[in-house]
């Protein structure tokens, strides 16, 4: 059972390779655009604009490459599905339907994307196209496999067994996207999005979401402000190595401390079997 495996990820070396060309073939066409490079879970690697890009693209350029990294495939498809008549398309989240954002792809996994946004919908994704095309380089890292996630999660749900608890539990990849969850029968409905919040708050910030609820109770309640955290205890950082490889969440045990505690459970869990297959 293969817990973690290895992914390759555009780094900010490959991000500034992409958008070198891009910006050349820009300014060969005059085009005045925003330029941006994501990670494969669509956040911002890279940012450029060239002379007199009008402001309002900064942001249509971050959509356009993240959709263009999430939904794995050039953002102009989403357009085209819309305008071929399927609505419905709109409603996708996390898309924009907009031409212009092309994945990075490296042996046929995407490990980022690029957007463009200023000019025509033709001539955006022909930028983000020439960006594309680059030699850029990645990084690899360890991230939980599916397999990884389901022993975290039933690691704990067998110790919520045991306790007489039926919390929900979850297990995300390291930018906080949902991998797999254990919904007991007993369990509260409410539960089912607060424990991917949990998870979500500890892998992205690579810390337990214990920490956010004690800042946000210990005098600084601006920690509330921090963009995607929950300062809720319950969420725990899988680590491998010097790295976070996902998280386990755990909501609706008797208190906030006892999810905390299972959550642990999960992580050490995980840890333990991790060191083992290193040692084998």
């Amino acid at each position: 059972m293969q817990l973690v495996r290895t992914r390759n990820v555009i780094d900010t070396a490959g991000a500034d390779a992409v958008i070198a060309a891009a910006e050349q073939a820009a300014r060969e066409q005059g085009a005045r655009v925003y330029l941006c490079v994501v990670d494969p879970s669509g956040e911002v690697v890279a940012m450029r604009r060239t002379d007199g890009a009008q402001v309002a693209s900064a942001r249509v350029a971050v959509d356009k490459a993240r959709t263009a990294a999430i939904f794995v495939r050039p953002s102009r498809e989403m357009e085209e599905q819309v305008t071929n008549g399927r609505i419905g398309a709109l409603a996708l989240h996390g898309a924009a339907c907009l031409t212009g954002g092309i994945p990075l792809t490296v042996d046929d996994e995407v490990v980022g994307a690029i957007g463009t946004s200023g000019e025509t919908p033709d001539e955006d994704e022909a930028i983000s196209v020439a960006g594309a095309a680059a030699a850029f380089s990645v990084s690899a890292f360890p991230v939980l496999t599916y397999e990884g996630a389901r022993f975290a999660a039933e690691a704990v749900a067998a110790a919520a067994v045991e306790r007489g608890v039926a919390p929900v539990v979850s297990a995300v990849d390291p930018g906080g996207e949902l991998i797999f969850l254990v919904r007991p029968d007993r369990a509260q409905v409410a539960s089912v999005q607060v424990t991917i919040d949990k998870a979500r708050t500890a892998a992205i910030y690579r810390r337990p979401s214990k920490d956010f609820e004690e800042q946000a109770s210990g005098g600084r309640p601006s920690a509330l402000h921090l963009a995607r955290a929950v300062p809720l205890q319950g969420g725990v950082p899988i680590e491998y190595g010097d790295e976070v490889v996902g998280a386990i969440g755990v909501s609706g045990a008797r208190s906030a401390d006892e999810d905390q505690e299972l959550a642990g459970i999960g992580a050490d869990a995980i840890a333990a079997a991790l060191s083992v297959a290193v040692e084998a």
